[in-house]
C-alpha cells in the first residue's frame, strides 16, 4: 500500500498556552515545539494538565462549559485559533484517539473507518472508499485481522482491535497530527504491544503526540518528551522537555529525575 491518501506530517508549536476551567487555572505558560513526523510523549502525574493540553491542541478544550485559554497553537506555522480556522478544519488536520476505545458499536468495521469523513465533511469518491478503508486499516495494523469481516459490527472486536479501529477512523480524514490520550491504558499487554508497533509505523507519516503514565512506554515509542508537573496547588507547567533519551538518562531538573525513576507519581 502507498501513503498517497495521507497528508504530509505537520509540525506543531504551542506558545505560552494557559488554560482555565472557570476561575481555576490549570495550565500556566506552556510552550512546546512538536517536530513533524515524530512521536512526542507528554508525561507527568495525574492532574498536571497533560490531557487538557492535548485537548487544546485540537480545539476540544473550548467545548467544555466555562473553559478558556490564552496563547497560540500553531500547525505548520498557522494559528489554529485564528478566526480563519473552522473547528472542522482543525479536527480534520489534528485527529484524536481516546483512552477508552470508542468505535460505533453497531456500525460495521467498514463504516466505522469512513464515519470520520462524514463528521468532518471530507469528500471521498465512492470508488476510492474501498482503497481508503484498506489503507487506513493496514496503517492501523488491523487489515489482515478483519479484511474478511468488514461488514461485521465494530463492537464485536477485542479491545485492542477496537483501539486500532479508532486509529484507522482517525487516519481516514488524512490528518497531519494524531493525538493519543493514554491509548493503551485499558488494554492487555499483547494489545498494548500491537498498538505501540502501530505508533512506530505511523510516525513516519503523521506527527504523533501521546499522553502516557507508563514511563517504559514513553521510552519505547517517543523521540521527544515533555514532563508536566503541578506542585502545591499551582497550575500545571512543563518542568523539562527534550529528547527522550536525555530526559530519561540525563535530566537537568531533579524533579524530572525523581519522576522518571519512579520516586513519585
Amino acid at each position: 500500500m502507498t501513503a498517497t491518501l495521507l497528508e504530509t506530517p505537520g509540525a506543531m508549536e504551542a506558545r505560552s498556552v494557559s488554560a482555565w476551567f472557570g476561575e481555576r487555572k490549570v495550565l500556566d505558560q506552556v510552550s512546546l515545539e512538536i517536530p513533524s513526523g515524530s512521536v512526542t510523549a507528554l508525561i507527568g502525574p495525574s492532574g498536571c494538565g497533560k490531557s487538557t493540553f492535548l485537548r487544546i491542541l485540537n480545539r476540544m478544550h473550548e467545548l467544555v462549559p466555562g473553559a478558556s485559554l490564552a496563547g497560540e497553537v500553531r500547525l505548520s506555522g498557522s494559528d489554529i485559533y485564528a478566526p480563519g480556522w473552522k473547528l472542522t478544519d482543525a479536527r480534520r488536520a489534528i485527529g484524536m484517539v481516546f483512552q477508552k476505545p470508542n468505535p460505533f458499536p453497531a456500525m460495521s468495521i467498514y463504516d466505522n473507518v469512513t464515519a470520520g469523513l462524514k463528521l468532518t465533511a471530507t469528500k471521498v469518491s465512492r470508488g476510492d472508499r474501498d482503497g481508503l478503508v484498506e489503507e487506513c486499516l493496514t496503517k492501523a495494523g488491523l487489515w489482515t485481522e478483519v479484511r474478511d469481516r468488514l461488514r461485521q459490527p465494530g463492537g464485536a472486536l477485542s479491545g485492542g482491535q477496537q483501539q486500532r479501529l479508532c486509529i484507522a477512523r482517525a487516519l481516514a480524514v488524512r490528518p497531519k497530527v494524531l493525538l493519543m490520550d493514554e491509548p493503551c491504558s485499558a488494554l492487555d499487554p499483547s494489545s498494548t504491544r500491537r498498538v505501540e508497533e502501530t505508533i512506530a509505523e505511523l510516525s513516519r507519516q503523521v506527527t504523533i503526540v501521546i499522553v502516557t503514565h507508563n514511563m517504559q512506554q514513553a521510552a519505547r515509542v517517543s523521540q521527544q518528551c515533555a514532563f508536566f508537573l503541578a506542585e502545591q496547588g499551582t497550575p500545571g507547567a512543563i518542568v523539562e522537555q527534550g529528547a527522550t533519551v536525555r530526559i530519561f538518562d540525563a535530566p537537568v531538573d531533579q524533579r524530572t529525575a525523581d519522576y522518571v525513576q519512579g520516586r513519585f507519581g
